[in-house]
C-alpha cells in the first residue's frame, strides 16, 4: 500500500491567486491536457477566482452550471470576513467541496477529475468534485456468462463498482476503506468486508502484505495478486478473482475480503479455496441437483485433463498389458510408419492445441472460434495423413484439450499438473504417474491462502462440510458457513424444509 507523499507537507506559497496558480501550472509543465479559467465577480467589491482541471476529465455541464455561474452571479457582501467558507456553503453545488492547502491532495484531486478553485487574498483552495469522465457501461463478463442469474459485471469504474456492491449488502456491518497503490499512478483501492464475518487476523495478514508494496504502479489486481499471494512459484492460485458483483458479495457473506481496485474489472478475494476453480456462477441459480452434476463433472474433468495424456503413455510404452489386446492391436496399426515415440507425438500435439487455443483466444470475436475448430480439425487430419502422428493421439490430446477447457479459472496450474506428469510418466512409468499424483497433492494439501489451507471443505471427514464442495447441496441444508474462513459459521437457522 503506496503512501509515499510526492510534495511532502508542501502548501501553496502565497495568499495571492497569481504566485499559487503559477506553482501549480509549473507543476504539470508539458501536461497539455490541463486547463485553467479565470472568474471575476463584480459586486460591490471584486472578487477573483481561477478553477484548474484537467481537459477530458470533468463534467462540462455541472462545471458550467453549477460552479461558473454562480460564483460570477453570486451577491457577496461588502465585508466577507471568510470569502472560501461562504463560497464552499452558499455559492457552488456540488456533491463534495473540501478546502485544503495541501499540494498533494490539490494535485491528486485535479489529475482524478476533480477540480480546484483558487480564490485572490486566501492560500486555501477548494477541490470540487467534477468528475465526468467517459466509462463503460455495465455489461455481464465474457468470461463469466450465465444462462439464469444477474447479468450485471464490475467495470473500471471504481465508486459504480463499489455501489453494485452497496446495493447487494445494504447493511452497516460493510466496511470500506480505501487505499491508494503505485508511486506514479496513485490507483485508487477499496478494501470491503464484513464486519461480523471476517476474520481478523486474515484482514490484518492482508493489511500488512498490501502495506509492503512498493511499486511505480498497479494497472490492474493480479499486479497484487501476485505480491501478495502465498508460495508464488507453486503455480497455483492462492487468491481468487471475479468479474461478477453478485459472486464478491457471496464470497464475503462467507467471510472473505474483496478488494476493488480502479480502472479494473477483476476484483481480488481472499482467503482463498481450491474448490472455488469448480465452482460455477449459477450453480446457485439452478436446481441444486443439476448444479451438482455440473460440479462433479468439472472436478472429474480436471483431472483427466492432468492425467490422460500420462496414462496413455504409461499403457501403451510401458504396460500394455493393461489394455484390452483388440485395443492394443488398433493403436500399434495406427503408429505404423510414425518416425516420432509415443511421447514426442504427444508432447508435439499438446502444444499445438495450446498455440491454436492461444491464438483463437485473441483473434476478433467469431473468427477466433472458427480458427480454433478448424485449425484443430485440418492441422490433426493432416498430420495423421502425413504419419507425422497417430490417430489415438489426435484422440487423446482432443480430450485433454476439451477437459481442459471446462476449467478455465485453473488453467495454468492444469496445464504444469499436465507436464509434470507426463515428464515423470514417460520415465518411469505408471509408478512415475502415481509419484507425481502423491507431488502434487502435498503440494496441495501444504498450501495456504493467507493462513487458511486452499483444500479447505475438501478434506471434511464431517458432511456438513461436503454440502458445498464436490456437490452443491440445497440450501435448506447449508446451514453452516466454511469455518476455515469465520468464525460466525451460522448460515441460517434449521428450516422446516429439511425437517
Amino acid at each position: 500500500m503506496e503512501n509515499h507523499n510526492t510534495f511532502g507537507s508542501a502548501k501553496l506559497p502565497s495568499e495571492q491567486l497569481e504566485p499559487n496558480l503559477k506553482y501549480i501550472l509549473n507543476l504539470f509543465q508539458g501536461d497539455d491536457t490541463l486547463r485553467h479559467r479565470f472568474i471575476t465577480n463584480k459586486g460591490k467589491q471584486e472578487h477573483k477566482f481561477c478553477i484548474i482541471y484537467a481537459d477530458g476529465m470533468v463534467d462540462s455541464k455541472l462545471m458550467s452550471d453549477n460552479i461558473v455561474r454562480p460564483l460570477m452571479q453570486y451577491k457577496f457582501p461588502e465585508n466577507c470576513n471568510d470569502l472560501v467558507g461562504t463560497v464552499q456553503e452558499s455559492v457552488i453545488s456540488v456533491n463534495s467541496a473540501e478546502r485544503t492547502q495541501d499540494v498533494e491532495k490539490i494535485v491528486q484531486a485535479i489529475v482524478y477529475g476533480d477540480s480546484a478553485l483558487l480564490l485572490d487574498g486566501s492560500a486555501d483552495v477548494l477541490i470540487l468534485d467534477t468528475k465526468g469522465w467517459s466509462k463503460r457501461a455495465i455489461e455481464e463478463p465474457e468470461s463469466e456468462r450465465v444462462l439464469r442469474g444477474p447479468r450485471e459485471g464490475f467495470n473500471e469504474a471504481l465508486l459504480e463498482n463499489i455501489s453494485m456492491i452497496r446495493r447487494r449488502l445494504r447493511t452497516p456491518d460493510l466496511k470500506l476503506n480505501m487505499l491508494t497503490f503505485g508511486r506514479r499512478t496513485r490507483t485508487k483501492a477499496c478494501l470491503c468486508y464484513l464486519d461480523s464475518l471476517v476474520d481478523k487476523r486474515v484482514l490484518e495478514a492482508l493489511k500488512t502484505r498490501l502495506s509492503k508494496i512498493d511499486i511505480d504502479g498497479t494497472l490492474d489486481t493480479q499486479y497484487l495478486a501476485e505480491l501478495v499471494r502465498d508460495k508464488p512459484y507453486a503455480g497455483i492460485d492462492t487468491v481468487g478473482s471475479t468479474e461478477r458483483p453478485d459472486v464478491a458479495v457471496a464470497k464475503m457473506l462467507e467471510g472473505r475480503i474483496v478488494l476493488i481496485l480502479d480502472g479494473s474489472p477483476q476484483v481480488m478475494t481472499v482467503p482463498y479455496l481450491l474448490i472455488e476453480a469448480f465452482q460455477s456462477d449459477e450453480d446457485y441459480y439452478l436446481s441444486y441437483l443439476f448444479a451438482s452434476i455440473g460440479r462433479i463433472l468439472r472436478i472429474f474433468a480436471f483431472y483427466v485433463s492432468i492425467s490422460l495424456p500420462s496414462l496413455y503413455i504409461a499403457a501403451v510404452t510401458y504396460h500394455p498389458e493393461i489394455l484390452p489386446f483388440p485395443l492394443l492391436v488398433s493403436i500399434a496399426q495406427a503408429r505404423q510408419g510414425v518416425p516420432f515415440p509415443t511421447i514426442l507425438e504427444l508432447v508435439m500435439m499438446l502444444i499445438v492445441f495450446e498455440l491454436l487455443r492461444e491464438s483463437g483466444g485473441r483473434m476478433p470475436g467469431n473468427m477466433g472460434q472458427t480458427l480454433s475448430i478448424v485449425g484443430a480439425l485440418v492441422i490433426g487430419q493432416a498430420a495423421v495423413e502425413a504419419k507425422i502422428v497417430s490417430a489415438p493421439i489426435i484422440i487423446v490430446v482432443a480430450t485433454t484439450g476439451i477437459t481442459g477447457l471446462m476449467n478455465q479459472k485453473i488453467k495454468g496450474f492444469d496445464i504444469a499438473a499436465r507436464f509434470l506428469m507426463l515428464a515423470t510418466t514417460s520415465v518411469l512409468g505408471l509408478y512415475g504417474f502415481l509419484f507425481a499424483n502423491v507431488a502434487l497433492l502435498a503440494l496441495l494439501y501444504q498450501t495456504d491462502s493467507f493462513g487458511v489451507p486452499i483444500m479447505g471443505r475438501m478434506r471434511m471427514t464431517k458432511l456438513q462440510g461436503y454440502k458445498d464442495t464436490y456437490i452443491r447441496a440445497p440450501w435448506w441444508l447449508m446451514l453452516k458457513r466454511p469455518k476455515e474462513l469465520t468464525k460466525n459459521v451460522t448460515r441460517q437457522k434449521r428450516s422446516g424444509a429439511e425437517k
